[in-house]
């Protein structure tokens, strides 16, 4: 980029050259990165279509340019995501955002409704395979009296999720664990939640290799990989629930979109101890696209 480069002409040649690369939204990635370095809004960015952008920042364009050029997630050359009202920090070796999980945050809130956890008086609300912690900071900064434990097995997802409670000034309500599922919970915990809630992995091995380049080659596999049939942690996470659900609670899950039938038998399977069925009321909700996307069921109160 020449010397007195404007925004508009930054924006043009950084269009030309993430279409040249084969960006299929090449007009949409050259507007956030040169609205990221501008540090303006869209809006902005043509108002002040004239301004001349400063040096430094044309070599900053540049390098995200190639990085984009390159496959690299827009979210990670910015740092961040928007995920419903919320500003994620984001970065290399933990799952962006996506928007279907901000559905799956509305019907996760629509089920919990006006009730309170069993033994403070507050919803009780556990986010497995947390990632950024986007679910279980969205929940806590919408559901004002909620308290939410969120897990992840991945030290960099659990330290990025943390830094993410602390920008959003949650730490008194939300508490990021390193483990398995349920395994760092404390026994005091066991039956207490409200809600469980969870974007585990879930695309089938042989899918993955399938995916876009910029999912495939930047984000983590091993938050993306859920087995040969995808169910690998979700059999393990369903199964497990019930132990850790109040009666009434509810589980919410994100799926494959080939794995409604499946979900569903599985969470029906389950058993309480007398035998009974763990689960009641399991239902798939589609995402904004008509697929199905979400399964949603609530334990038996007599489990």
């Amino acid at each position: 980029m020449a010397a007195g480069t404007s925004l508009r002409e930054a924006l043009l040649e950084c269009e030309r050259v993430l279409a040249g690369a084969g960006d299929e939204h090449a007009e949409l990635s050259a507007e956030w990165l040169v609205e990221w370095v501008a540090g303006c809004t869209r809006a902005e960015l043509y108002a002040r279509a004239d301004e001349h952008l400063e040096l430094g920042k044309r070599f900053q364009l540049m390098a995200a340019c190639a990085k984009r050029a390159a496959g690299e997630p827009l979210q990670y050359i910015t740092g961040s995501a928007p995920f419903r009202a919320l500003e994620i920090a984001c970065e290399p070796g933990v799952l962006i955002p996506r928007p279907e999980t901000e559905l799956l945050v509305e019907l996760a809130l629509a089920e919990l409704g006006g009730g309170a956890g069993p033994a403070s008086g507050e919803p009780r609300v556990l986010d497995l395979c947390t990632g950024t912690g986007c679910i279980a900071c969205a929940i806590a900064s919408e559901r004002k009296d909620a308290r939410v434990w969120a897990v992840d097995v991945s030290p960099e997802a659990v330290a990025l999720a943390r830094g993410n409670v602390s920008a959003i000034e949650l730490e008194d309500r939300v508490g990021v664990l390193e483990g398995d599922l349920f395994s760092p919970l404390g026994e005091a915990l066991r039956g207490g939640f409200d809600l469980i809630v969870s974007n585990p992995p879930y695309v089938p091995s042989a899918v993955v290799d399938e995916l876009p380049r910029e999912v495939r080659d930047h984000e983590p596999r091993r938050a993306l990989d859920g087995g040969e049939d995808g169910l690998d942690l979700i059999r393990r996470l369903v199964e497990g629930a019930p132990a850790w659900l109040a009666p009434g609670g509810v589980l919410a899950l994100e799926l494959f979109e080939g794995h409604a039938d499946e979900a569903t038998e599985l969470v029906e399977s389950v058993r309480d101890a007398a035998g009974g069925r763990a689960f009641e009321a399991v239902r798939v909700e589609r995402d904004l696209t008509g697929r199905p996307r979400f399964l949603i069921a609530r334990r038996a109160l007599g489990a």
